[in-house]
């Protein structure tokens, strides 16, 4: 799984063109990783393997890194405290476990060395594992990125970056 978050990363900054301190959303469901259905196995142990390897390979790559939480907490993010502030968003009180929250937040929320919950947050990327619905953290327009072998055990991977929106019709031109 270390790998396959690794390429994901890698591929969503080649493909939307990511700079460095961009910022990007993992949604994932450990339920539908150990083949479950989703927010009904939270697996702990999961969680903590996913948020350590996509923590390292956002680093890796010069990236922010932020986690959805599942609805029980209204999918809020937690991110490093910095990042929050620096992006003017709306800090909320709760701190994720692995059946409120989901195991892979919890996990970044010890992970991060000063963590907080965002309500909301308009990243430049997210990746989703286990059809978490992230997208609603992804500046318009998202768009979709595929990847071989997109799954991490029984779980989905997909993936997308914002483009800014075309806008003026057949006589504008774009960069």
């Amino acid at each position: 799984m270390e790998h396959v978050l690794d390429r994901a990363v890698a591929l969503l900054a080649e493909r939307g063109g990511l700079q460095r301190g961009d910022l990007i959303v993992l949604g994932c469901s450990t339920s539908e990783i150990a083949g479950g259905p989703i927010g009904k196995a939270s697996a702990p142990e999961i969680g903590q393997r996913i948020a350590l390897a996509f923590h390292e390979a956002c680093m890796r790559h010069g990236f922010l890194d932020a986690y959805q939480c599942c609805e029980h907490l209204n999918r809020a993010l937690v991110m490093e405290e910095a990042t929050l502030a620096s992006r003017g968003l709306e800090r909320v009180a709760a701190v994720p476990k692995p059946h409120a929250g989901g195991s892979t937040a919890a996990a970044g929320w010890l992970l991060l060395k000063r963590p907080c919950l965002a309500r909301s947050v308009q990243a430049e990327a997210a990746v989703d594992i286990g059809d978490t619905l992230v997208g609603m953290h992804i500046k318009p327009v998202a768009v979709p990125v595929r990847m071989d072998d997109a799954h991490i055990g029984q779980a989905r991977l997909v993936m997308a970056y914002s483009r800014p929106p075309y806008i003026g019709g057949p006589r504008a031109e774009y960069t």
